[in-house]
């Protein structure tokens, strides 16, 4: 049995759409907090369990002996480590085979702010004596072009990270890895990290709007205080805002342009290009 935690998200409706493809609906299981939202997938066949990352007690069914687990990062950023440590107890308590987690491109190297949480929840599932793989994952090209059609509106790409490039990939590119490990062999003890083909800056990016939308867009370049001011006053939280221009200081560094060709070689394929990216965000 393969089992898919926070299978609901994003991420993770992506990954269990992947797996449907490849296994039987009978081999499959999901973990969710709202297990209406996992109708679609009970009709199919998958088995729906329900626990929540934030209430270790819910956990304590939601595993069996010998399964394959993903646990997918969860996204309350400040909670994650006692969340995701609830969920590897309850792993290591009902012997699973294999814990695959979703963490962040560089791991323990990664020196900005949002890789804190992984590098502690990689620690606590080396320490649970699990078997295991990590799939530390780079950004993700949605982090941009959900905002593409507000910044061709605008006119401006915002951000501080200078010529720094980022090695994006699309969601469904890192749903791509995760179906791999889960469903083939010789995983175990890996550590894959997980970034795009293609290495790209925010100038690039402003262009490459302009280009298929037809109309200016320009990259302005700010000093990180502007960049986070900028970002609270489109209604961002402070403590996410900070987050963001650190991610952006990484991304000047060169820190999310490295390991180019994992992710590809992993899942058979080119990783999705940024121009077909931004072309699927402007036509929805």
């Amino acid at each position: 049995m393969i089992v898919v935690t926070g299978a609901t998200g994003r991420l993770g409706r992506l990954v269990v759409e992947g797996l449907l493809a490849e296994v039987p609906a009978a081999g499959l299981a999901v973990v969710v907090r709202s297990p209406e939202k996992a109708a679609d997938w009970a009709a199919r066949g998958v088995e729906v369990r329900t626990a929540d990352y934030a209430r270790p007690e819910t956990l304590a069914g939601a595993f069996r002996a010998g399964e394959k687990v993903l646990l997918i990062s969860g996204s309350e950023v400040g909670s994650r480590v006692a969340q995701h440590t609830a969920v590897v107890d309850a792993a290591a308590a009902a012997g699973v085979a294999l814990l695959a987690y979703t963490g962040v491109l560089g791991g323990d190297e990664a020196g900005f702010d949002l890789a804190a949480e992984h590098k502690a929840t990689e620690a606590a599932i080396r320490a649970s004596g699990l078997p295991y793989v990590f799939l530390r994952n780079g950004w993700y090209t949605e982090n941009y072009t959900d905002t593409a059609a507000d910044a061709v509106a605008r006119g401006t790409v915002l951000g501080s990270s200078g010529e720094g490039r980022v090695a994006s990939a699309a969601r469904a590119d890192y749903a791509a890895a995760a179906v791999a490990v889960l469903t083939g062999e010789g995983h175990a003890g890996r550590v894959y990290e997980l970034s795009g083909d293609e290495a790209w800056s925010l100038s690039q990016y402003a262009a490459e709007l302009s280009a298929q939308a037809g109309r200016p867009v320009e990259y302005r370049d700010t000093t990180p205080q502007e960049h986070r001011a900028a970002l609270v006053a489109a209604g961002l939280p402070e403590g996410f805002a900070a987050i963001l221009v650190d991610v952006d200081a990484a991304i000047g560094r060169g820190e999310l342009a490295r390991h180019r060709g994992v992710l590809s070689a992993l899942i058979g394929r080119p990783t999705t290009p940024l121009a077909d990216s931004v072309k699927a965000a402007l036509g929805a």
